[in-house]
């Protein structure tokens, strides 16, 4: 219930406002966030890889409703990846792009243009681009410009939700040589017909959805804070006898950071996710659906807004 409620909230523009003049709000986002530049996210990248920890850096801009939004959103990662570059980072740090944010419910051919141009300076830059999933209404559209994008990209990883239930034979399916496959549990309002709603059949099918990736011969990106899920993904890379370089851990910045070190430190590759830009409202919002013990932080903020 709260979940469904953080969620709706996330389409509010009266609660944004609301949110974006508490005075602690700014220190909630940064928790998240790096920033909202391009210069804020090369340092944090410089840091994160400072600590042996990689990144995949998002740039927020998601409600993209006209083309020039759109092209402004491939303009800013053209920018990014040559700072990237620029200061050494392309070996170590991605970037994840959102598909919506590059026009994808103006034009699917607007926004496979403007990703495969994004895809080629990754590729100039020695990065890759992982390409977002976002509801359940475009996963299909989604998959398809990934697959196109892989003609001339073979390294554009995509993103399978573990609450869908169609995921466990996309990812039988989708886990091929060179493949790489970022598998998360999904942090979007789903029907039931589509999508389990109970968190002990989400965690079953995450788990289903690693045996399929470990089996196959992509590569793995396992997205998880869950202990359990850690845990269990280490159990089977044993199982698939999988070297700790054949995959990878991904987890939000700002959650569980210790973790991320810990893993990093053990030998395993662990890959921050980086968030960064002025729309970061809705990502908070994803953010505290998944983590609804945040929202006494969140509370305190609006409380105390001046």
């Amino acid at each position: 219930m709260l979940r469904s409620v953080i969620l709706a909230a996330a389409r509010s523009s009266k609660i944004e406002r609301l949110v974006g003049t508490a005075p602690v709000s700014r220190s909630l986002v940064r928790r998240y966030v790096a920033g909202e530049t391009t210069a804020d996210a090369v340092a944090t990248a410089k840091a994160l890889a400072a600590d042996g920890l990689l990144a995949t850096l998002d740039h927020l801009g998601e409600d993209t409703v006209v083309a020039e939004q759109a092209r402004a959103t491939r303009d800013e990662y053209v920018r990014l990846l040559a700072a990237l570059e620029a200061e050494g980072l392309s070996g170590t740090t991605e970037v994840s792009v959102k598909l919506s944010a590059v026009g994808q419910r103006i034009d699917t051919e607007l926004a496979y243009d403007l990703a495969r141009e994004i895809c080629a300076v990754a590729a100039e830059s020695g990065t890759t681009v992982t390409v977002d999933m976002e509801d359940h209404t475009v996963t299909d559209s989604t998959l398809e410009i990934v697959s196109r994008l892989r003609e001339d990209f073979p390294a554009t990883g995509a993103v399978l939700q573990a609450y869908l239930r169609r995921t466990e034979d996309d990812c039988k399916s989708l886990a091929t040589a060179g493949s790489r496959i970022r598998l998360c549990k999904g942090a979007y309002k789903e029907p039931e017909s589509v999508a389990y709603q109970r968190r002990l059949d989400v965690d079953r099918s995450y788990v289903r959805c690693v045996n399929a990736l470990m089996a196959g011969e992509g590569y793995p990106m396992l997205a998880t804070h869950d202990p359990r899920l850690v845990e269990i993904a280490i159990d089977r890379a044993r199982w698939f006898d999988r070297e700790p370089d054949s995959f990878e851990f991904q987890m939000l910045f700002g959650i569980r950071p210790a973790e991320q070190l810990r893993l990093a430190a053990e030998g395993y590759r662990m890959r921050v996710y980086v968030p960064y830009g002025d729309q970061w409202y809705g990502y908070l919002m994803r953010r505290l659906a998944e983590r609804p013990a945040n929202m006494a932080v969140f509370a305190r903020s609006l409380w105390t807004r001046s």
